[in-house]
């Protein structure tokens, strides 16, 4: 029997915040590479910002070339509600493109109050949020394997 092919992973990243968003790469990177897995520089995009993440990460999962995308940002509460109508846009667009496209997009914006939470939340170590972004990403491919596995009857 073969072994089953390794994922392939596109990451989409916000350039807004990107003191934050830069460990947020960092940390998917890191995790993917523990797990084998390496993501090429062709296989990172940029966004402008989280808002335009979804519609992104929506196309290059329909391109048929990744098995998982992940979307890295982070949208700091201001003084205004904009924050309230980015993070929720953010949230519901990504849900959105995963169950249109049928391709695990995982969730990797962080909302936080202040800079101080979002760069405690993007730092190298194991609680890194771009980690657990790509942690979840694979996880969800692996699943998906599993079920396409049932349904062949492969298991």
């Amino acid at each position: 029997m073969s072994k089953p092919k390794k994922p392939v992973f596109a990451i989409v990243v916000s350039s807004w915040n990107e003191t934050v968003t830069s460990g947020l790469l960092r940390g998917a990177k890191a995790f993917l590479a523990e797990q084998g897995m390496t993501v090429k520089d062709d296989q990172v995009f940029s966004a402008p910002g989280a808002f335009e993440l979804p519609l992104i990460a929506e196309k290059l999962a329909r391109t048929g070339r990744f098995d998982g995308v992940i979307t890295l940002g982070c949208v700091i509460k201001g003084e205004t509600a904009h924050f309230e109508y980015i993070s929720l846009a953010a949230t519901q667009g990504t849900m959105m493109a995963t169950l249109n496209s049928g391709v695990p997009i995982a969730f990797g914006v962080i909302t936080t109050y202040t800079a101080e939470q979002a760069e405690r939340r993007a730092k190298d170590d194991d609680f890194n949020k771009g980690r657990e972004a790509a942690s979840a990403c694979l996880a969800s491919v692996r699943t998906l394997r599993e079920v396409k596995a049932l349904k062949s009857g492969k298991k």
